[in-house]
């Protein structure tokens, strides 16, 4: 296994919300979160943070995906450095070649790292994703520090070209506040 990890910085999308009924006043909005990424190995130039570097291009020769060897029940991990609510993934599968390697692959998201964390809670199953298209997957504010996508059971690469997450993230304003958050993206 390579451990080839790297410190990266991606957008996550939040929604805006004040929820009324607390003794503050809740606030969800975009923010820039820090991380590390790291998969199970690394083919070519298929390093893990071009899934999460902002860009949806599905062809291999445009340098925006990531790549495995042919591994024994390969993985991509996303450690957000802090435990967070996933609402949903969003995953860009390869366009230009072999769009059915990623067919049974699971997200799982949770805070353990047993099994390089794909021990974790199972937030879905992809049945198939077709070439160079995106599919979003609701994992309904599952939480967890790390979130991987792993094909369980057999040797195969892993190709991910985008992977996108919708994340929750709680601001607390005093009641009452008539001050206003932004953060910039």
């Amino acid at each position: 296994i390579n451990d080839f990890e790297q410190t990266v910085t991606f957008k996550v999308q939040l929604n805006m919300m004040t929820a009324s009924s607390l003794a503050t006043n809740l606030v969800r909005s975009t923010h820039v979160i820090s991380g590390n990424v790291i998969q199970s190995s690394v083919f070519g130039n298929g390093v893990p943070e071009r899934a999460i570097d902002g860009n949806r291009a599905s062809d291999w020769a445009e340098g925006s995906c990531t790549h495995t060897n042919n591994d024994l029940k390969p993985w991509w991990r996303l450690d957000l450095l802090n435990t967070y609510q996933i609402n949903s993934v969003t995953i860009t599968n390869r366009g230009d070649c072999c769009p059915e390697r990623i067919n049974g692959a699971e997200i799982r998201i949770g805070d353990s790292l047993n099994d390089n964390g794909n021990g974790n809670p199972r937030c879905a199953v992809i049945s198939s994703i077709a070439a160079g298209t995106t599919q979003t997957f609701a994992c309904n504010a599952m939480e967890g520090r790390y979130v991987n996508i792993v094909i369980p059971g057999r040797r195969q690469y892993l190709t991910l070209c985008e992977v996108e997450l919708i994340v929750i993230v709680f601001f607390f304003l005093p009641q009452n506040s008539t001050h206003c958050l932004f953060v910039q993206t």
